[in-house]
């Protein structure tokens, strides 16, 4: 019996492992066009009861991905009450205005929007024209402005961080100035998670960030294999993470760029539901 047994593995094996193989290059490209939407609560008493149950829809590095109807069908069951949008909204190797703002018209649909700038908008020589589109369509930048958020007879504040990369940028400087002007709930978008210890040390209470794409290869145990500005076996790359007062969410991003595959690592909408 084990001499058949044996026979029977040498006589299958090549269709075993062309059988594997193909299995997995499904997977890998299922696991890049099939958007993951993750539902996170942050619970926090500096909350105004107003906001209890205010949900935020995170977009980021989008990279001029077109998800056709997926992402906004995505949106449209979520109902947030807005959606943030934390960067690399384009590609600066392979920009498409288009592309971009029929994604911004469609959404615009469903809940306010706000928008912060990532490297590859400063890096983009169209920029200039994506800035003037989003404010004909009332997209609210919040490159290093701050607003505040009404429910009732109390109000959040919400501000961005523009990116590193562009010229004379100065985060620490910025966030310093933003959060000085409010002592209640605070909410900041920055497109990097690496910059986490200064957005706490700022006592923001919730951050939203993207950039680092999830790793781009996660390992079972061990999470992301890399990511811009923290190479290899980054500390931020999803999820929610805490210090002091702080909570980060660091989306894993809905496109690619110069890496052009995710494995094991799904494209994320993220939705957040405030609560106290």
């Amino acid at each position: 019996m084990e001499q058949n047994f044996i026979y029977y593995i040498k006589k299958y094996f090549y269709w075993l492992i062309t059988l594997a193989v193909m299995l997995i290059i499904v997977w890998v490209i299922w696991g890049n066009y099939s958007i993951q939407t993750t539902h996170l609560t942050i619970q926090d008493e500096e909350l105004p009861e107003s906001f209890n149950g205010y949900k935020i829809a995170q977009v980021s590095d989008l990279h001029n991905k077109d998800w056709d109807s997926q992402l906004i069908e995505e949106l449209q069951n979520a109902s947030p009450d807005i959606i943030v949008l934390t960067g690399d909204l384009i590609d600066s190797s392979k920009t498409d205005l288009p592309t971009a703002l029929e994604f911004i018209d469609q959404s615009k649909e469903i809940a306010p929007l706000y928008f912060v700038t990532g490297n590859h908008e400063a890096w983009s020589e169209e920029y200039s024209q994506l800035r003037k589109d989003l404010i004909d369509r009332e997209v609210t930048i919040l490159d290093n402005q701050e607003l505040f958020l009404t429910r009732g007879s109390s109000q959040i504040m919400i501000a961005g961080l523009q990116d590193p990369a562009f010229p004379n940028s100065s985060p620490e400087k910025t966030l310093q100035t933003l959060s000085n002007h409010f002592e209640g709930f605070k909410v900041l978008l920055s497109h990097r998670p690496e910059l986490f210890e200064t957005y706490a040390a700022h006592g923001f209470d919730l951050v939203f960030s993207g950039h680092a794409h999830g790793g781009q290869f996660r390992l079972p145990f061990i999470g992301g294999l890399i990511a811009p500005n923290q190479g290899l076996f980054p500390e931020y790359t999803a999820g929610i993470y805490s210090k002091k007062q702080t909570r980060m969410i660091v989306s894993r991003g809905l496109g690619n760029s110069v890496i052009p595959i995710r494995i094991n690592n799904r494209p994320e909408l993220v939705i957040v539901t405030l609560s106290n």
